[in-house]
């Protein structure tokens, strides 16, 4: 063979192999293969240690093989830290509050007729009781009290029947001629006791036993027919009547046709029978009187 055909077979041989080597190194498993993985065999171990099955040999040469997984037990996760809790502070123990008892409806009131000697003791227990006893009728206190509440809450006054005694004093007057008068200024001091007496009374005292004699002083306003027997309304009312009222200034001249007197101007001898007597009692007492009768009105 000539020394050209060997360099041929040569090349050959050489491209042959490099081709060989490119196919390896390029070589990929087919698609959608399954790769089964058998589980190691389990071992039971023999009735006698002494004696082993003839398959034991050969199951332990091939489990040999294969590689084996040991299981780590599961380690139990540590117990939570516990912190010390700060104690909750004991309950406050907290005592009840017991409802002020109702004396009003421990009392037992009188029946309406027999009233006065209930209402008088009462009032007797005000710091200026006594002398307010002094200035009132010892009869039918409620009932009479009930009808000048009601005649003043309608601007007039009654001539009869009032709850306190009358005055014994006469009005002061100075003539001018035979027919014309003049009230004196000193015509007003008559009435000084009286309304400083009652501005004297405690509010809150009397107001309670304004409250405690409520279903008689109700039960009195029903009799007079008016349908409802509700007096507080009727009470406010006649305070709010006095309040409003703004007497005229004297001097004040007078004409006395019969027994008693009458205003010379037709101006005054036409304002309400309250007024009238407000003019009477003075600027003064008209004042302290008004001033007493919006604390009981607040305190109403």
């Amino acid at each position: 063979m000539s020394k050209s055909g060997l360099w041929i077979i040569a090349a050959v041989a050489v491209f042959t192999l490099l081709g060989l080597v490119f196919l390896a190194m390029t070589w990929e498993a087919p698609a959608g293969t399954t790769t089964v993985v058998l589980p190691a065999p389990v071992e039971t171990a023999p009735a006698d240690p002494t004696e082993q099955s003839p398959s034991a040999s050969s199951n332990n040469a091939a489990s040999s093989a294969l590689p084996r997984i040991r299981i780590q037990p599961q380690q139990p996760e540590p117990a939570a830290v516990v912190t010390d809790v700060e104690p909750a502070p004991p309950p406050v123990e907290v005592s009840a509050v017991e409802p002020e008892p109702d004396t009003t409806a421990a009392v037992q009131l009188p029946s309406l007729g027999a009233s006065d000697e209930f209402v008088l003791e009462n009032l007797r227990g005000l710091q200026n009781g006594i002398q307010l006893i002094g200035l009132l009728r010892s009869e039918q206190l409620i009932r009479n009290f009930v009808v000048l509440v009601d005649n003043v809450s309608r601007n007039s006054f009654p001539q009869t029947g009032l709850p306190y005694q009358a005055m014994n004093q006469e009005m002061q007057v100075r003539s001018l001629d035979e027919n014309l008068f003049v009230m004196e200024q000193s015509a007003h001091g008559r009435f000084d006791a009286i309304i400083d007496t009652f501005i004297a009374v405690d509010t809150q005292a009397a107001m309670a036993i304004y409250r405690l004699i409520s279903p008689l002083l109700r039960q009195a306003y029903g009799e007079l027919g008016y349908g409802d027997n509700n007096f507080d309304p009727v009470l406010r009312r006649a305070i709010r009547n006095v309040l409003d009222m703004d007497p005229p200034e004297g001097p004040y001249q007078l004409v006395k046709p019969s027994v008693m007197y009458l205003y010379a101007d037709a101006g005054i001898e036409n304002l309400s029978a309250v007024e009238k007597q407000l003019i009477r009692l003075g600027p003064e007492n008209t004042q302290k009187l008004q001033q007493k009768l919006q604390a009981f009105l607040s305190a109403l």
